[in-house]
Formats: C-alpha cells, structure tokens, sequence
C-alpha cells in the first residue's frame, strides 16, 4: 500500500509540475479547483476548474 501512495503522489506532482510549465498559474488554478470540487463532492466547483482547463488547452478561437 506505502508504494501505491508514493507512485500516485509522484503522478500527482508530475502532472501539477507539467501544467505549471505549459500553462501556467491557470492551469493550477484549474487543477485546483477540479480536485477540490471532486474531493467535495461539489459540482459547480469541480466543473469551474474543468472548463478552466479545457479553455487553456483548447487555445485561442480563431
């Protein structure tokens, strides 16, 4: 069990370092909200940070 902790707190930094690089404090902000809403169980904050995210990887409109 100590080693499934320890993989999924590395996936977790590692994705939060990846998202940090490419988009910024937005995507941080989005994963943050995202993890909060679903830890809480609180759906408008969960899908707040999941339109956040899908609007940083989306881009700009063209």
């Amino acid at each position: 069990m100590p080693a499934l902790a320890i993989l999924s707190a590395v996936f977790v930094v590692g994705v939060e370092q990846t998202l940090q690089w490419k988009y910024g404090a937005s995507g941080i902000i989005g994963l943050l909200l995202l993890t909060v809403g679903i830890k809480a169980k609180n759906p408008a904050i969960s899908s707040v940070g999941a339109v956040v995210l899908a609007l940083l990887v989306a881009g700009p409109a063209l």
